[in-house]
């Protein structure tokens, strides 16, 4: 399938790839399917694009990259909309807010995206933690005393 994004043009993609989001993004509930996108110059990027629409579309990147002791707990509502039965079938990723220059950017980690990969079902989840930002550094945080 053919489908257009705003950060990398006319793109073939696989349909088994597509993202079902039951409720939508927050802001865009009438979107509900979404493909990640290879940046083929940084493997460590992605892009969430909008099957339906090329001008929707968000720079992602795995949390875990940045900040290695992140971490949160699901509520069962959302293991059971995802058909969530293994850990091992769950990817978290955080949406960047892009700056200039680069190293300003943050990245979401108080709304990440969590996706159960085997059924290709996704969702943010808002969490109510307020240890973590909706705009936090994409830089590698301070080692705390002692590490």
């Amino acid at each position: 399938m053919q489908i257009e994004s705003s950060y990398l043009g006319s793109i073939d993609i696989d349909v088994k790839k597509i993202l079902q989001f039951p409720a939508g993004l927050p802001g865009f509930a009438e979107e509900k399917e979404f493909v990640i996108l290879e940046i083929p110059e940084n493997p460590m990027f992605h892009v969430l694009q909008s099957v339906h629409n090329p001008n929707l579309a968000f720079v992602i990147t795995d949390p875990y990259q940045i900040y290695t002791s992140y971490t949160f707990e699901l509520d069962d509502y959302t293991i059971e909309s995802l058909q969530i039965t293994s850990q091992e079938d769950v990817a978290v990723f955080a949406i960047m807010t892009l700056k200039e220059p680069f190293h300003k950017s943050t990245i979401n980690l108080k709304a990440p995206i969590v996706i159960n990969m085997k059924k290709q079902l996704a969702k943010q989840y808002v969490l109510n933690l307020d240890e973590y930002s909706s705009q936090a550094s994409i830089q590698s945080p301070p080692l705390k005393e002692g590490e």
